[in-house]
């Protein structure tokens, strides 16, 4: 009954829109939307979009509960029986049958940035084309990768268990630092609101200066290491009061980070804005805003450096190619979010091959050590902290379904 529903609904609300000619046969249609989960590092929902002669599209989700029961009750029967060449007017098309639903921001968008990825990788394998050039074509053979680095806990294997605080201190960041730039990578990231030992009320967001100079001693340490080999930069995951903030991007300014990442809450970009406007180290934010709607108030506010969409949870290719554009116009880079798998990765990579303000690409999966396992690829994806954008039609790579099922989420 809802199918029905959801269907009537779409097209009533459409009706202005769709105004194409009626398909013939020999175009493509879809006729199945489905999901997998891989249990990597975070839970990685795969989402494959099907047409009538067997051709398949794939994109995926940023790590959300309850997306498959979205995308298979929700959109598929608006799309099946679509032409999944249309990918914009089907993104505007799964928005209005979401309505209310979160199709704006949260759950909705996130399951509808899957799909639309997997309609990029459809319409480039229907057309022989890959998705870059879809988009306009390439402005650069290959995009940077920057190394989501970690100590702390994610360091500790079985047989070190109980040493959890020392892999806090600064020493062990500069060792995972230098592994990471051993491997190529040129640029590295660390998370920087992390235990120091000392019993704290971090809910108030307010750190005293022993906690701050905590911070600024691995900073020290990290720099130290690395010197000039890379570039360093730092998260604070929204966990710092506005005056904390600034206190701590003060104490680490002279250190030459690349940028210090989500100093504040995500909800408030005015205040986001004045701290990078009274502080002398680049903000970067965005990874929690949705739509290029989500991310004007941070380009016509001009203060961050930075800008940090999901391309699996901010809409998808065409919506994170359009916030590029906008932030190009104010001088404003692209430095994307990324926690996903190959595809999530790949899918990103297209678009920075795309703008001319994309800067780097995060990989968050340098712990999973089957992540290239994923794809059937004779040499690895990521090489010397680069990945050579895929010529291949659509987005480039192929799954290696047998490794899929052998990680797949019970």
């Amino acid at each position: 009954m809802y199918e029905d529903f959801a269907s009537d609904l779409a097209v009533t609300m459409w009706a202005d829109f769709d105004e194409t000619p009626a398909r013939d046969g020999s175009l493509a249609t879809i006729t199945d939307l489905s999901t997998v989960v891989v249990d990597g590092n975070f839970p990685w929902t795969i989402v494959s979009v099907e047409t009538e002669d067997g051709t398949v599209g794939i994109g995926e989700c940023y790590p959300s509960p309850g997306v498959h029961e979205v995308i298979t009750d929700y959109l598929q029967p608006v799309l099946v029986g679509e032409n999944p060449m249309d990918v914009e007017r089907l993104y505007y098309l799964m928005r209005e049958s979401l309505s209310g639903r979160g199709s704006q921001q949260g759950i909705g968008t996130i399951a509808i940035s899957g799909v639309e990825i997997a309609l990029w990788d459809l319409t480039g394998k229907l057309l022989d084309q890959p998705v870059y050039q879809l988009l306009g074509g390439k402005m650069r053979e290959s995009v940077t990768v920057y190394a989501d680095c970690h100590a702390g806990e994610a360091m500790v294997s079985s047989a070190q268990e109980g040493q959890e605080q020392e892999t806090y201190e600064p020493t062990a960041y500069a060792q995972a630092a230098r592994a990471a730039v051993d491997d190529g990578f040129e640029i590295v990231k660390f998370d920087l609101d992390v235990p120091s030992g000392r019993s704290l009320n971090r809910k108030s967001r307010h750190f005293d200066n022993p906690e701050i100079e905590h911070k600024q001693r691995i900073v020290e340490a990290v720099t130290d290491e690395i010197g000039a080999d890379a570039e360093v930069a730092v998260d604070l995951h929204w966990n710092f009061s506005p005056e904390t903030a600034e206190r701590l991007c003060r104490a680490i300014e002279g250190y030459g980070l690349a940028w210090i990442e989500d100093p504040l809450p995500p909800e408030n970009a005015d205040a986001t804005t004045d701290l990078a406007n009274r502080v002398d180290v680049p903000i970067l934010t965005g990874e929690n805003r949705y739509g290029r709607h989500g991310f004007r108030d941070l380009i016509e506010g001009q203060g961050v450096a930075f800008l940090a969409p999901d391309v699996p949870k901010v809409g998808g290719i065409a919506e994170t190619k359009k916030i590029a554009d906008a932030a190009e116009t104010y001088y404003q880079t692209l430095v994307p979010h990324n926690i996903g798998s190959p595809v999530a990765t790949v899918a990103t990579a297209h678009v920075g091959a795309t703008v001319p303000n994309f800067y780097a690409l995060e990989f968050h999966g340098r712990e999973v050590e089957w992540w290239e396992d994923l794809l059937v690829r004779d040499e690895p994806l990521i090489q010397e902290g680069e990945i050579e954008v895929p010529d291949g039609p659509g987005l480039g790579i192929e799954l290696d379904w047998d490794a899929v099922e052998e990680h797949e989420k019970s």
